[in-house]
């Protein structure tokens, strides 16, 4: 398949964010690690002496230029292409701690890798091209259009329900309430970003597109949404296990981008049936692979602390419905002393 030269871009810049933000995880933890060391006192019980270490400093900035690549490979690229992308940044992350960290990798997460880098390049040859737009017009024109204005209405109503009825009841108890109202928002967001990333590469270009009120409103949707996604992001990953939020989220995250990007931008049209079944399929690998990868982190992790002491361990399903009260609460403290281990066998290492 011959790619032009904008699908290019996006692609090149998408693997480079990939390692940039999955290598800024693992340069921040070995800055948190040296300033526990310093200070004795760990960030996950309210310490902030890593503020003052240069390396956890290193390790942000690696990760704002990923997100900057990123942001800017959507106005290159189809989101259908860049997103799934997004899962290599975890193969990064898990080879890297392996290799710095002396995290071992699970036999089943090496398996998750090739997985990601298996479905990553079947999307890759499959994507569809990126369809040429000459003005920000253009894309509030597809913005407006009768099918993507009731997605983002299905969207907004859910997200209200979600927030207003659901969060307080049962936001604590289930980890899809806080995940979906990321995921919803955040497909929303992908594609205000696109449209904004668009929108300035269109300026630099020479054709100035300040001018345009529709440029600003998709700057401000790009705040509000990004806003509102991290805020119940945080809420999520602070109420349940990360190897459950983690493959949650990216599962309907990237799913709901996918389809939003569909509907707006038409990505599938012009392309035939096989492309279009073997995206999917490419896409289906991706998500096995993820999951995969986080599950068995946390089987890894888990084994490590109890050492010979196995008890029973619950599946994901269990504790996707199940994580709270005291088995949540054990399992927060059973993973920060899990922390504590590794952090004291670093120090007895240096």
């Amino acid at each position: 398949m011959v790619f032009s030269k904008d699908n290019m871009t996006g692609i090149i810049l998408a693997l480079l964010s990939s390692v940039f933000i999955g290598a800024s995880f693992i340069i921040k933890k070995k800055g948190l690690r040296r300033a526990a060391v310093v200070s004795g006192v760990r960030a996950s019980v309210g310490g902030y002496s890593y503020l003052m270490e240069p390396l956890w400093w290193i390790g942000m900035i690696t990760m704002i230029v990923g997100e900057i690549a990123n942001f800017v490979a959507y106005a290159f690229a189809p989101a259908v292409l860049v997103t799934p992308l997004g899962a290599l940044s975890i193969i990064v992350s898990a080879v890297l701690a392996q290799i710095i960290l002396k995290e071992k990798l699970h036999p089943l997460g090496i398996l998750g890798c090739v997985l990601c880098i298996a479905g990553s390049v079947v999307i890759v040859v499959h994507a569809p091209q990126e369809h040429p737009i000459s003005s920000v017009k253009e894309i509030w024109y597809m913005a407006t259009q009768k099918a993507f204005l009731l997605y983002v209405g299905s969207a907004i109503v859910l997200v209200f329900i979600l927030v207003f009825y659901f969060a307080p009841q049962c936001g604590h108890l289930n980890a899809l309430v806080f995940t979906g109202i990321c995921s919803l928002m955040g497909s929303l967001s992908v594609m205000s970003v696109k449209a904004l990333g668009t929108s300035l590469k269109l300026t630099v270009e020479g054709k100035n597109q300040l001018i345009y009120p529709e440029t600003w409103v998709f700057m401000l949707v790009v705040v509000v949404c990004v806003v509102t996604q991290m805020n119940y992001l945080n809420k999520a990953l602070d109420t349940f296990n990360t190897a459950v939020v983690s493959p949650i989220y990216y599962v309907m995250f990237t799913t709901l981008t996918i389809v939003a990007s569909v509907i707006m931008f038409k990505d599938w049209d012009g392309q035939n049936v096989g492309s279009i079944i073997s995206e999917i399929c490419g896409f289906i690998v991706v998500l096995s692979g993820t999951i995969l990868l986080h599950v068995t982190k946390d089987m890894e992790r888990s084994s490590s602390f109890r050492g010979n002491y196995t008890p029973s361990s619950p599946t994901l399903s269990t504790r996707l419905f199940n994580s709270n009260g005291e088995s949540h609460k054990h399992e927060q403290e059973d993973e920060l002393c899990s922390e504590e281990a590794d952090s004291r066998r670093q120090d007895l290492q240096v």
